[in-house]
Protein backbone atom coordinates (compact mmCIF):
# COMPACT_ATOMS: atom_id res chain seq x y z
CA UNK A 1 0.00 0.00 0.00
CA UNK A 2 2.87 2.41 -0.90
CA UNK A 3 3.35 4.38 -3.20
CA UNK A 4 5.75 1.96 -5.30
CA UNK A 5 2.61 1.49 -7.41
CA UNK A 6 2.23 4.88 -8.48
CA UNK A 7 5.56 6.05 -9.75
CA UNK A 8 4.20 9.13 -11.50
CA UNK A 9 2.18 10.70 -8.69
CA UNK A 10 5.32 9.92 -5.96
CA UNK A 11 7.55 12.40 -9.22
CA UNK A 12 4.59 14.71 -8.17
CA UNK A 13 4.43 14.83 -4.46
CA UNK A 14 8.03 14.79 -4.25
CA UNK A 15 8.34 17.49 -7.02
CA UNK A 16 5.87 19.77 -5.24
CA UNK A 17 8.06 18.87 -2.00
CA UNK A 18 11.31 19.96 -3.62
CA UNK A 19 9.66 23.17 -4.79
CA UNK A 20 8.82 24.36 -1.34
CA UNK A 21 4.95 23.78 -2.16
CA UNK A 22 4.79 21.35 1.16
CA UNK A 23 6.89 19.84 3.72
CA UNK A 24 5.31 16.12 3.75
CA UNK A 25 1.61 14.85 1.71
CA UNK A 26 -0.72 11.55 3.30
CA UNK A 27 -2.15 9.65 -0.09
CA UNK A 28 -5.29 7.44 -0.10
CA UNK A 29 -6.36 5.43 -3.48
CA UNK A 30 -9.08 2.63 -3.25
CA UNK A 31 -9.43 0.96 -7.16
CA UNK A 32 -11.64 -1.66 -8.07
CA UNK A 33 -12.46 -2.21 -3.97
CA UNK A 34 -8.78 -2.60 -3.43
CA UNK A 35 -6.74 -0.34 -1.20
CA UNK A 36 -3.69 0.70 -3.71
CA UNK A 37 -1.82 3.13 -1.57
CA UNK A 38 -2.35 4.06 1.98
CA UNK A 39 1.05 6.16 2.43
CA UNK A 40 2.61 9.26 3.71
CA UNK A 41 5.84 11.10 2.09
CA UNK A 42 7.70 14.03 3.48
CA UNK A 43 7.99 15.28 6.91
CA UNK A 44 4.61 16.18 9.45
CA UNK A 45 7.28 19.28 9.97
CA UNK A 46 10.86 19.97 9.91
CA UNK A 47 12.61 17.19 10.87
CA UNK A 48 9.64 14.90 11.83
CA UNK A 49 8.47 12.17 9.28
CA UNK A 50 5.05 12.66 8.29
CA UNK A 51 3.29 8.73 8.40
CA UNK A 52 -0.11 7.77 7.30
CA UNK A 53 -1.36 7.83 10.70
CA UNK A 54 -1.08 11.83 11.33
CA UNK A 55 -4.23 13.85 11.86
CA UNK A 56 -4.21 16.60 8.80
CA UNK A 57 -6.44 19.12 8.13
CA UNK A 58 -8.68 18.91 5.49
CA UNK A 59 -10.32 22.30 5.36
CA UNK A 60 -13.00 22.63 3.31
CA UNK A 61 -12.47 19.06 1.83
CA UNK A 62 -14.40 18.76 5.59
CA UNK A 63 -17.61 20.04 4.18
CA UNK A 64 -19.20 16.95 2.59
CA UNK A 65 -19.39 15.05 6.18
CA UNK A 66 -21.66 18.10 7.43
CA UNK A 67 -23.09 17.91 3.79
CA UNK A 68 -23.78 14.13 4.95
CA UNK A 69 -25.13 14.79 7.80
CA UNK A 70 -28.08 16.80 6.65
CA UNK A 71 -29.24 14.58 3.85
CA UNK A 72 -29.03 11.51 6.38
CA UNK A 73 -31.71 13.83 8.41
CA UNK A 74 -33.95 14.39 4.75
CA UNK A 75 -33.45 10.87 3.94
CA UNK A 76 -36.20 10.17 6.39
CA UNK A 77 -35.75 5.75 5.84
CA UNK A 78 -34.56 3.55 8.56
CA UNK A 79 -36.62 4.25 11.49
CA UNK A 80 -34.85 7.67 12.21
CA UNK A 81 -36.86 9.35 15.25
CA UNK A 82 -35.88 12.81 14.20
CA UNK A 83 -37.67 15.27 12.44
CA UNK A 84 -37.57 15.26 8.90
CA UNK A 85 -35.95 17.90 7.10
CA UNK A 86 -36.70 18.70 3.41
CA UNK A 87 -34.03 20.15 1.34
CA UNK A 88 -36.61 23.08 0.56
CA UNK A 89 -37.12 24.14 4.27
CA UNK A 90 -36.92 27.57 4.25
CA UNK A 91 -33.71 28.25 7.14
CA UNK A 92 -36.38 30.35 9.18
CA UNK A 93 -38.34 26.94 9.99
CA UNK A 94 -35.39 25.49 11.64
CA UNK A 95 -33.84 29.05 12.70
CA UNK A 96 -36.71 31.67 13.20
CA UNK A 97 -33.82 34.23 14.19
CA UNK A 98 -32.37 33.91 10.55
CA UNK A 99 -35.37 35.65 8.92
CA UNK A 100 -35.09 38.99 10.92
CA UNK A 101 -35.14 42.09 9.52
CA UNK A 102 -35.39 41.45 5.73
CA UNK A 103 -37.69 39.75 3.91
CA UNK A 104 -35.78 38.03 1.23
CA UNK A 105 -33.64 36.25 4.34
CA UNK A 106 -36.97 34.10 4.59
CA UNK A 107 -36.62 32.36 0.66
CA UNK A 108 -33.54 31.11 1.68
CA UNK A 109 -33.75 27.13 2.07
CA UNK A 110 -31.25 24.44 3.04
CA UNK A 111 -30.69 23.40 -0.64
CA UNK A 112 -29.41 27.02 -0.98
CA UNK A 113 -26.96 26.72 2.05
CA UNK A 114 -25.64 23.12 0.43
CA UNK A 115 -25.18 24.59 -3.56
CA UNK A 116 -23.71 27.99 -2.49
CA UNK A 117 -26.63 30.66 -3.66
CA UNK A 118 -27.42 31.61 -0.34
CA UNK A 119 -26.40 35.27 -0.69
CA UNK A 120 -23.60 34.99 2.54
CA UNK A 121 -20.59 33.69 0.94
CA UNK A 122 -18.65 37.02 3.18
CA UNK A 123 -19.93 36.83 6.50
CA UNK A 124 -17.74 35.82 8.89
CA UNK A 125 -18.47 33.29 11.98
CA UNK A 126 -15.04 34.55 13.70
CA UNK A 127 -14.26 31.24 14.36
CA UNK A 128 -12.09 30.69 16.22
CA UNK A 129 -12.24 33.53 18.15
CA UNK A 130 -15.82 33.74 19.46
CA UNK A 131 -18.11 29.95 20.69
CA UNK A 132 -20.12 28.75 18.20
CA UNK A 133 -23.89 30.77 19.64
CA UNK A 134 -22.21 34.17 18.59
CA UNK A 135 -21.16 32.62 15.16
CA UNK A 136 -24.19 31.79 14.13
CA UNK A 137 -25.41 35.25 15.85
CA UNK A 138 -23.50 36.95 13.53
CA UNK A 139 -24.18 34.80 10.78
CA UNK A 140 -28.15 35.43 11.36
CA UNK A 141 -27.03 39.23 11.57
CA UNK A 142 -24.96 39.61 8.06
CA UNK A 143 -26.40 41.57 5.80
CA UNK A 144 -27.03 39.31 2.01
CA UNK A 145 -24.68 39.90 -0.54
CA UNK A 146 -25.79 43.45 -2.78
CA UNK A 147 -27.40 41.94 -6.20
CA UNK A 148 -27.62 38.68 -5.01
CA UNK A 149 -30.85 36.60 -6.63
CA UNK A 150 -31.01 34.36 -3.82
CA UNK A 151 -31.48 30.61 -4.81
CA UNK A 152 -29.40 32.07 -8.58
CA UNK A 153 -26.81 33.74 -7.98
CA UNK A 154 -23.17 31.13 -7.11
CA UNK A 155 -20.59 32.26 -4.89
CA UNK A 156 -18.92 29.83 -2.86
CA UNK A 157 -19.59 30.62 1.07
CA UNK A 158 -16.46 29.72 3.02
CA UNK A 159 -17.95 28.92 6.49
CA UNK A 160 -21.48 31.05 6.97
CA UNK A 161 -23.70 28.41 5.57
CA UNK A 162 -21.97 25.52 7.19
CA UNK A 163 -22.51 26.98 10.60
CA UNK A 164 -25.94 27.41 9.67
CA UNK A 165 -26.11 23.54 8.75
CA UNK A 166 -24.64 22.36 11.91
CA UNK A 167 -27.22 24.62 14.28
CA UNK A 168 -30.07 22.99 12.11
CA UNK A 169 -28.43 20.00 13.22
CA UNK A 170 -28.72 20.93 16.47
CA UNK A 171 -31.85 22.11 16.94
CA UNK A 172 -33.98 19.39 14.81
CA UNK A 173 -32.07 15.96 16.85
CA UNK A 174 -31.81 18.04 19.88
CA UNK A 175 -28.15 17.32 20.17
CA UNK A 176 -25.03 18.93 19.92
CA UNK A 177 -23.97 18.73 16.00
CA UNK A 178 -20.82 16.81 16.72
CA UNK A 179 -22.38 14.25 18.89
CA UNK A 180 -25.07 13.44 16.31
CA UNK A 181 -23.04 13.06 13.57
CA UNK A 182 -20.30 11.08 15.99
CA UNK A 183 -23.66 8.68 16.90
CA UNK A 184 -25.94 8.26 14.00
CA UNK A 185 -24.12 9.10 10.87
CA UNK A 186 -20.53 8.11 11.17
CA UNK A 187 -20.08 5.34 13.64
CA UNK A 188 -22.58 3.18 11.97
CA UNK A 189 -20.75 3.08 9.35
CA UNK A 190 -17.00 3.11 10.70
CA UNK A 191 -15.54 6.21 10.34
CA UNK A 192 -15.13 7.34 13.57
CA UNK A 193 -11.76 8.74 12.45
CA UNK A 194 -13.08 11.82 11.09
CA UNK A 195 -13.05 14.54 13.95
CA UNK A 196 -14.41 17.95 13.88
CA UNK A 197 -13.30 19.05 17.45
CA UNK A 198 -11.11 17.56 20.20
CA UNK A 199 -11.70 17.64 23.84
CA UNK A 200 -9.39 19.40 26.19
CA UNK A 201 -7.66 16.76 27.87
CA UNK A 202 -6.93 14.81 24.13
CA UNK A 203 -4.81 17.71 23.57
CA UNK A 204 -1.64 16.76 25.39
CA UNK A 205 -1.46 13.17 23.39
CA UNK A 206 -3.37 14.49 20.38
CA UNK A 207 -0.49 16.94 19.68
CA UNK A 208 1.82 13.67 18.64
CA UNK A 209 -0.19 12.88 15.59
CA UNK A 210 -0.97 15.92 14.46
CA UNK A 211 0.57 17.57 11.25
CA UNK A 212 0.48 21.77 11.31
CA UNK A 213 -0.31 23.45 8.46
CA UNK A 214 1.94 25.47 7.03
CA UNK A 215 1.47 28.73 4.65
CA UNK A 216 4.22 29.60 2.07
CA UNK A 217 4.85 33.22 2.26
CA UNK A 218 7.64 34.37 0.12
CA UNK A 219 9.76 31.18 -0.71
CA UNK A 220 9.41 29.92 2.58
CA UNK A 221 6.83 27.86 4.47
CA UNK A 222 5.98 29.32 8.29
CA UNK A 223 3.20 27.78 10.71
CA UNK A 224 -0.65 28.63 9.40
CA UNK A 225 -0.88 29.25 13.21
CA UNK A 226 -4.07 26.59 12.78
CA UNK A 227 -3.81 24.34 15.69
CA UNK A 228 -4.35 26.54 18.55
CA UNK A 229 -5.93 24.81 21.20
CA UNK A 230 -9.05 27.49 20.10
CA UNK A 231 -8.77 25.67 16.18
CA UNK A 232 -8.92 22.04 18.22
CA UNK A 233 -11.77 22.67 20.72
CA UNK A 234 -14.17 24.55 18.32
CA UNK A 235 -15.84 23.58 15.67
CA UNK A 236 -16.11 25.02 11.85
CA UNK A 237 -18.33 22.38 10.52
CA UNK A 238 -16.82 23.56 6.82
CA UNK A 239 -13.61 23.67 7.87
CA UNK A 240 -11.92 21.84 10.74
CA UNK A 241 -12.04 18.77 9.89
CA UNK A 242 -9.09 16.45 10.70
CA UNK A 243 -8.51 13.06 9.96
CA UNK A 244 -5.77 10.90 7.65
CA UNK A 245 -6.38 10.55 4.25
CA UNK A 246 -7.26 7.16 4.73
CA UNK A 247 -10.71 7.93 7.17
CA UNK A 248 -11.35 10.18 4.44
CA UNK A 249 -11.47 7.95 1.29
CA UNK A 250 -13.44 5.63 3.55
CA UNK A 251 -15.96 8.31 3.63
CA UNK A 252 -16.34 8.76 -0.19
CA UNK A 253 -16.38 5.17 -0.64
CA UNK A 254 -19.14 4.78 1.89
CA UNK A 255 -21.24 7.59 0.05
CA UNK A 256 -20.40 5.35 -3.08
CA UNK A 257 -21.07 2.05 -1.60
CA UNK A 258 -24.90 3.23 -0.43
CA UNK A 259 -25.83 3.27 -3.86
CA UNK A 260 -25.82 -0.74 -3.50
CA UNK A 261 -25.99 -3.07 -0.72
CA UNK A 262 -23.79 -2.05 1.88
CA UNK A 263 -23.94 -3.44 5.62
CA UNK A 264 -22.68 -0.09 7.23
CA UNK A 265 -24.33 2.82 4.90
CA UNK A 266 -24.27 6.08 5.60
CA UNK A 267 -27.99 6.49 4.40
CA UNK A 268 -30.17 5.30 1.41
CA UNK A 269 -29.44 4.96 -2.38
CA UNK A 270 -31.90 7.42 -3.28
CA UNK A 271 -30.14 9.94 -0.70
CA UNK A 272 -26.60 9.19 -1.87
CA UNK A 273 -28.05 9.72 -5.35
CA UNK A 274 -29.69 13.15 -4.47
CA UNK A 275 -26.51 14.18 -2.66
CA UNK A 276 -23.87 13.52 -5.76
CA UNK A 277 -26.64 15.06 -8.35
CA UNK A 278 -26.13 18.16 -10.32
CA UNK A 279 -28.07 20.76 -8.12
CA UNK A 280 -26.29 24.13 -9.29
CA UNK A 281 -25.68 23.67 -12.68
CA UNK A 282 -23.65 26.23 -15.29
CA UNK A 283 -23.36 29.22 -13.02
CA UNK A 284 -20.50 31.25 -12.51
CA UNK A 285 -19.06 31.07 -9.51
CA UNK A 286 -18.44 34.54 -8.32
CA UNK A 287 -15.83 33.08 -5.27
CA UNK A 288 -14.06 30.23 -7.72
CA UNK A 289 -14.55 33.13 -10.24
CA UNK A 290 -15.28 29.98 -12.63
CA UNK A 291 -18.85 28.02 -13.79
CA UNK A 292 -18.68 25.56 -11.33
CA UNK A 293 -21.29 22.61 -11.07
CA UNK A 294 -22.90 21.21 -7.32
CA UNK A 295 -24.48 19.11 -5.85
CA UNK A 296 -25.65 18.97 -2.21
CA UNK A 297 -21.92 19.99 -0.62
CA UNK A 298 -20.14 18.62 -3.01
CA UNK A 299 -18.35 19.46 -6.39
CA UNK A 300 -19.46 17.56 -9.38
CA UNK A 301 -16.72 17.70 -11.98
CA UNK A 302 -16.93 20.53 -14.03
CA UNK A 303 -14.37 19.91 -16.36
CA UNK A 304 -16.47 21.00 -19.36
CA UNK A 305 -16.38 24.60 -18.56
CA UNK A 306 -12.58 23.90 -19.09
CA UNK A 307 -10.70 21.13 -17.24
CA UNK A 308 -7.43 23.47 -17.63
CA UNK A 309 -8.90 26.65 -15.45
CA UNK A 310 -11.68 24.93 -13.84
CA UNK A 311 -10.22 25.54 -9.54
CA UNK A 312 -10.92 22.04 -7.24
CA UNK A 313 -11.67 20.29 -9.87
CA UNK A 314 -10.56 16.19 -10.18
CA UNK A 315 -8.19 15.96 -13.31
CA UNK A 316 -8.23 16.22 -16.96
CA UNK A 317 -9.23 12.48 -17.15
CA UNK A 318 -12.24 12.20 -14.33
CA UNK A 319 -15.71 10.93 -15.58
CA UNK A 320 -18.83 13.02 -15.79
CA UNK A 321 -20.04 11.46 -12.31
CA UNK A 322 -17.19 12.31 -10.14
CA UNK A 323 -17.86 14.35 -7.00
CA UNK A 324 -15.83 15.34 -4.49
CA UNK A 325 -14.34 18.95 -2.42
CA UNK A 326 -11.26 20.39 -2.32
CA UNK A 327 -9.62 22.21 1.14
CA UNK A 328 -7.88 25.41 0.64
CA UNK A 329 -5.18 25.57 -1.21
CA UNK A 330 -3.92 21.90 0.42
CA UNK A 331 -5.93 18.84 0.03
CA UNK A 332 -8.82 17.17 -2.43
CA UNK A 333 -10.52 14.10 -2.01
CA UNK A 334 -13.18 12.67 -4.56
CA UNK A 335 -15.25 9.58 -6.01
CA UNK A 336 -15.02 8.79 -9.61
CA UNK A 337 -17.90 6.12 -9.88
CA UNK A 338 -17.45 4.93 -13.42
CA UNK A 339 -14.14 4.23 -12.59
CA UNK A 340 -14.52 2.89 -9.35
CA UNK A 341 -11.93 4.83 -7.76
CA UNK A 342 -11.64 6.56 -4.47
CA UNK A 343 -8.50 9.38 -3.85
CA UNK A 344 -8.20 11.58 -0.77
CA UNK A 345 -4.84 13.38 -0.73
CA UNK A 346 -3.73 16.06 1.94
CA UNK A 347 -0.52 18.19 1.91
CA UNK A 348 0.68 20.52 4.80
CA UNK A 349 1.20 23.24 2.87
CA UNK A 350 -0.79 25.99 1.53
CA UNK A 351 1.25 27.51 -1.54
CA UNK A 352 -1.28 29.99 -2.59
CA UNK A 353 -4.00 29.48 -5.36
CA UNK A 354 -1.98 29.39 -8.56
CA UNK A 355 0.29 27.00 -7.67
CA UNK A 356 -2.12 24.98 -5.68
CA UNK A 357 -4.33 24.59 -8.53
CA UNK A 358 -1.33 23.46 -10.70
CA UNK A 359 -0.62 20.87 -8.40
CA UNK A 360 -3.99 19.64 -7.80
CA UNK A 361 -4.25 19.25 -11.41
CA UNK A 362 -0.86 17.36 -11.54
CA UNK A 363 -1.42 15.04 -8.77
CA UNK A 364 -4.84 13.88 -10.08
CA UNK A 365 -3.74 13.36 -13.50
CA UNK A 366 -0.93 11.67 -12.40
CA UNK A 367 -3.35 9.18 -10.43
CA UNK A 368 -5.50 8.49 -13.55
CA UNK A 369 -2.54 8.25 -15.85
CA UNK A 370 -0.75 5.57 -13.24
CA UNK A 371 -3.69 3.36 -12.90
CA UNK A 372 -4.16 3.40 -16.96
CA UNK A 373 -7.05 5.35 -17.05
CA UNK A 374 -6.47 8.15 -19.17
CA UNK A 375 -7.05 7.24 -21.96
Amino acid sequence: MSLDALPQTRAVLEQGRADGLHHGVQLFVQYRGEILCDAATGEARPGEPLTADHLMLWLSAGKPVTAAAIVKLCDGRGGQPYPKIALDDPVTRHLPEFGKGNGERRRITVRHLLTHTAGLPNADPAYPEVDWDESVRRICDAPLEDDWIVGRTAGYHPKSSWFLLGEIVNRVTGEPMIAWIERALLSPACLEGLRFQFAAEELESLRQRLAPMYRRQGRELVDAEMSTDAHLTRTSPGSSLRATARNVGDFYAAIDESRAYCDFPLFSETAAEAMTARHRVGEFDRTLGHVVDFGLGVIVDSNRYGADTVPYGFGPHCSPRTFGHGGSQSSMAFCDPENDLVVAWATNGMCGEPKHQRRNRAINAAIYEDLGLAG
